[in-house]
């Protein structure tokens, strides 16, 4: 087994929910996927209330989503198979 040793602010520290100084790979992998699964959300968010999906019932989010990909099958059936 490998130890390998990571320096980290302590905003960092506390940004990142850590109780502990040692954690295995598992555990670590697992908090850094959280923090980067809410900076994610924050972004969907933040882009949903700029385009004005935020303001959607999610009915309607979901007749946008049919019919750009409806489009998109249309676009791409037209397309050549050697393309």
């Amino acid at each position: 087994m490998k130890t390998l040793n990571v320096t980290i602010s302590d905003i960092e520290y506390g940004m990142f929910g850590m109780t502990s100084e040692q954690l295995n790979f598992t555990d670590f992998v697992e908090l850094v996927s959280r923090q980067l699964m809410r900076q994610n959300l924050n972004r969907c968010v933040e882009l949903a209330e700029k385009y004005g999906l935020s303001q959607m019932t999610m009915e309607e989010i979901t007749n946008e989503m049919e019919r750009g990909l409806n489009k998109k099958t249309t676009i791409s059936s037209k397309i050549p198979p050697h393309l």
